[in-house]
Formats: C-alpha cells, structure tokens, sequence
C-alpha cells in the first residue's frame, strides 16, 4: 500500500442549503449531533489516515478555527476551485501521496473500507451506492462522496478551477484506469434542507434530534433542532430545521 493522505473538500458556498448555510458553513451544520467536517474527518481516520487536510473559502476563518490542530488547513482566495483545483493547490502538501478525499457534505453510513481492499496503488477508485433513481455511472451507481485518487493524477491537477470528474474521472473511466467501488450505504449528499433532514434522521432513527441547550416547550416530530433552539409551547413543528435564531426551514 502506497502512503496516503486524506482530504475533505469544504469549501461549498452551500447556496442549495439556504437559508441554513448563511447561520453557518454548510461543513459545520451538524448531522445527528455532529458537525459534517467532523463526521468526514472521522470517515478518513477510519481507513487509517492520519495526515490530514481541509480546503475552505466561505467562512475561511470559521472553519480554520473548528479543525485546528486537526487537519492542515488549505485557504482558497477569490474563486473557489472546485474539486480538482483544490487537489492542485494542495499539491505541495500532499507530495507524492496517494490521496482519499471526501466530500464534507457527504452523509455515508457504513464502512469505508472497501474503497482500499486489494488496491493496487494505481488506479482511480469511487466509492459508489446503488441507485438507479439518481445514478451518476452505468445506469446504477451514484458517486458517494469519496474516492482515491493516486499521485500520478494528483500531480496532474492545477490550481485553477475545475472538477475531478472533468479533467481525471471521464479520461480515466473511457480508458479503464477509473475502478468503481461500492460501499454499503446509506448515503446522502446534504445539499438540500430536505436531504439535511433526511441525513439527520438516518442518524437518528427518525427521532428528532436535539442539539445542545435545545428547547422544546410545545412538540416537535422527525425535526433537527439545532443547539440551543427553542420550540415554544404553541408551536407544533413537523418535519422541519430549526436554529438557535429561531430560522425554521421545512425539510
């Protein structure tokens, strides 16, 4: 096995989000309690990776101060530089590893294991779900989030921007050097409120999840209630987000 570092990509505007991601980056709104980068960084130290690192734009200070000490911490200045061109800037950092990166918005239950069992250091692995009613590949398979990519593509990659599956995946899936991987699943992309919602009651067991100092007066059914939210005694809420402001958004 070649040496590895993991990257989890956090710079996402989380524009599909709002209004949640203007009260916090999308990478820090919590899944069953847990903030997304955490839940990510967690996904990469389970395959035994211990070097770390983390691109962000929006909210850059933000995010820097939630991963220190953690993850090295890779800032984008003006444009965001999409997938790839995250990877270009890091190139330095990464140095002639093999690289996991994971989407921090990816909610994927499971091991992830598989995406490294019997490896041959050289190919492009996706972690993949089945899902023929929104596939990326084949008719079946939806990218889940997660892939390995090896320095001999990484090296590759520029500091501009642009996407993975656009200047490394399409090439490689034509001449066969893109190897698809599946994983067991469940996975959710949280792009949207209702796919937050979904993510944070696949955690949850369908129960409404209570972040710290939350509050609830009247009832609230199959919610998130962000810490320190309140539901006040009048209120009846149902499949819905509420945050500490009192925002509430329908999943």
């Amino acid at each position: 096995m070649t040496e590895l570092c993991g990257v989890a990509l956090a710079a996402g505007s989380g524009a599909r989000l709002r209004p949640l991601s203007l009260e916090l980056p999308k990478a820090l709104c919590p899944v069953g309690g847990v903030p997304l980068i955490d839940l990510a960084l967690e996904r990469l130290v389970s395959l035994g990776i211990g070097s770390l690192a983390v691109n962000t734009h929006s909210f850059a200070e933000t995010m820097a101060a939630h991963v220190d000490g953690r993850a090295h911490v890779s800032v984008e200045s003006g444009q965001a530089l999409g997938t790839a061109g995250a990877l270009g800037q890091l190139r330095p950092w990464i140095a002639g590893r093999a690289t996991v990166v994971t989407n921090a918005d990816a909610y994927l239950l499971g091991p992830v294991s598989p995406l490294l069992d019997g490896w041959n250091g050289s190919s492009i692995r996706l972690g993949v779900v089945h899902d023929e009613d929104s596939p990326d590949f084949d008719g079946r398979w939806r990218y889940a989030g997660i892939c390995v990519m090896p320095w001999a593509e990484v090296c590759l990659l520029e500091s501009v921007p642009s996407g993975l599956y656009e200047v490394s995946w399409r090439a490689g899936l034509a001449t066969g050097r893109v190897e698809l991987v599946p994983l067991p699943g469940p996975f959710v992309d949280c792009g949207t409120p209702a796919d937050y919602l979904a993510a944070n009651m696949l955690a949850s067991g369908g129960s409404t999840v209570m972040g710290e100092g939350a509050v609830v007066e009247g009832s609230a059914v199959r919610c998130v209630l962000w810490p320190r939210a309140r539901v006040a005694e009048d209120e009846h809420l149902v499949d819905a987000i509420r945050t500490a402001t009192g925002l509430t958004v329908q999943g």
